[in-house]
């Protein structure tokens, strides 16, 4: 019988015992809690597999053998030492006020105690109850406790444009994850899974002893597919796809281990068998994208932009930095790693097509009025298709007479829109594309045979026309694509007083 896919079943025992698709991570879970210590944090995007990692652990330790049966652990782990799990679920609960906090947590703890034979006492906090559960619970069994809590930093983010309800929230779940410390002597495995690592969340500053995986190679595609388990487990559903193009679509995000595919992503797609930006779709970036709007950010430099590894280990809610909130997030991955004398560097970009895409759709209303967008997008992928090189000019000039007044935040306004227009297309794009001589603005590459290398100016004076054209050349920043049928190097200058297009210029090279 066909195997189903396991669209949105995080219940490890459900997928099966019912004949869905299970990926096996067994064999980095065995990793995990034999050969390392105890306490666990791991950070991962929404929709990557974090709740059903835990539900996997959860019936590892409760011993359920027949459900690991033909996976990795099946002979390796001992059946009989089975132990008692509290696994905390924060992902299905909404909090938008603090009062709310405690209430939510009692009907957790209270569904949580029924099956250890705990009541719920009322005279204690949420925390001063899962205190008394930990110990509760290694008494009835004489066994030590499994913790696991599952997007630990919801409440939080759920919050993150209202400051003053988050401070306070934070300070309830500061309160609550404590308890944990000092409870060692009744804990054996402590794993918590969420989207950020908040710098000042008292779960890191308090238990220090709690390890961060995120970004460890050894458990890089603990979560997510690779291309090799995509093709294993998923052969049935694979005949007749083009695999390079799914491949380019929803392949890419990398936390030091091998490429990976958002399970949710993927799932859809080969039940729909048509491309789409499902993940994206889940859950619109409503506060990135307005934050990238207080802040001006230039989002051309978010494609190869260099980080050292502490700015992507942790986001801080008084001090947001961009490219943390989009790595964390999932808007951004690793594309390249560095060592350096001074720590680990990393380079980021956007993991695939979809995100590109999707991302660059929602910026451009920022600089451009909406009613444009999809007319001048579809007659540039015409033009770079076609090869009219000479009618580029005209919907660039559209795309800058259309930028809304109220959005122009000076010249580099111009410059995103150029960008996130281009990214938007679809169409594989490349800025700030490294040579050995100098870096690209833009290159595009076409049905992989035609390049066009693009520089974009904003000048002042008369004397500065050509420079953009010239800098190609003088760099001979062609010379990288050689191995393509065709390209074009193009010149774009905007004057910064006129707001318009003052030179444009193209040539063949190849």
């Amino acid at each position: 019988m066909k195997k189903l896919l396991p669209i949105g079943i995080s219940d490890f025992k459900k997928l099966r015992e019912e004949n869905f698709i299970y990926v096996d991570k067994t064999e980095y879970i065995y990793k995990l809690i034999t050969e390392g210590g105890n306490y666990y944090f791991l950070s991962r995007p929404r929709r990557f597999g974090k709740s059903l990692l835990l539900s996997t652990i959860r019936y590892l330790f409760q011993g359920k053998k027949e459900l690991f049966k033909d996976l990795y652990i099946y002979d390796k782990w001992n059946w009989e030492d089975t132990y008692p799990v509290i696994r905390i679920d924060l992902s299905q609960i909404t909090i938008k006020k603090e009062e709310e906090f405690q209430d939510q947590m009692e009907l957790i703890l209270k569904e949580i105690g029924k099956e250890y034979k705990y009541k719920y006492e009322r005279k204690y906090k949420a925390s001063g109850n899962l205190h008394l559960l930990i110990k509760r619970c290694y008494e009835y069994y004489n066994k030590k406790v499994v913790i696991l809590i599952d997007e630990y930093d919801k409440p939080i983010l759920d919050n993150i444009e209202n400051k003053q309800e988050v401070e306070r929230i934070r300070e309830e779940l500061k309160g609550f994850y404590t308890t944990l410390k000092g409870l060692d002597e009744y804990i054996r495995f402590v794993l918590v899974t969420g989207v950020s690592k908040f710098a000042k969340v008292s779960l890191f500053s308090g238990l220090n002893q709690l390890e961060d995986i995120s970004l460890s190679k050894e458990y890089g595609n603990i979560c997510g597919y690779t291309q090799k388990e995509l093709e294993f487990y998923f052969k049935q559903y694979l005949d007749g796809l083009n695999l390079e193009e799914i491949k380019e679509w929803y392949n890419g995000y990398s936390f030091l281990g091998d490429r990976l595919y958002n399970p949710f992503d993927i799932l859809l797609y080969l039940r729909n068998r048509e491309f789409d930006n499902y993940w994206y779709k889940t859950g619109t970036p409503t506060f990135l994208i307005k934050l990238i709007k207080e802040k001006e950010y230039d989002i051309t430099e978010l494609e190869n932009k260099i980080v050292k590894k502490n700015v992507l280990e942790k986001f801080d809610l008084e001090e947001v930095r961009i490219e943390a909130l989009m790595f964390q997030t999932g808007y951004l991955t690793i594309k390249e790693e560095y060592n350096k004398e001074y720590g680990q560097e990393y380079k980021l970009g956007f993991p695939n097509k979809e995100v590109r895409i999707s991302f660059n759709e929602d910026i451009l209303p920022l600089v451009l009025k909406d009613e444009v967008r999809e007319n001048i997008a579809d007659k540039i992928i015409e033009i770079l298709k076609k090869e009219e090189i000479e009618n580029l000019r005209e919907q660039v000039e559209i795309l800058i007479s259309n930028i809304s007044y109220v959005h122009y935040k000076g010249e580099s306004s111009y410059v995103i829109a150029i960008f996130s227009l281009l990214y938007s297309t679809g169409l594989n794009v490349i800025t700030e594309d490294n040579t050995n001589k100098g870096r690209i603005d833009l290159t595009i590459i076409v049905n992989k045979e035609i390049v066009y290398i693009i520089e974009v100016k904003v000048i002042e004076r008369e004397e500065e026309k050509g420079k953009a054209i010239r800098q190609i050349q003088e760099r001979e920043y062609y010379k990288k694509y050689m191995n393509y049928e065709k390209i074009y190097i193009v010149g774009i200058e905007i004057n910064k007083e006129k707001k318009k297009i003052v030179n444009y210029e193209y040539k063949r090279v190849k």
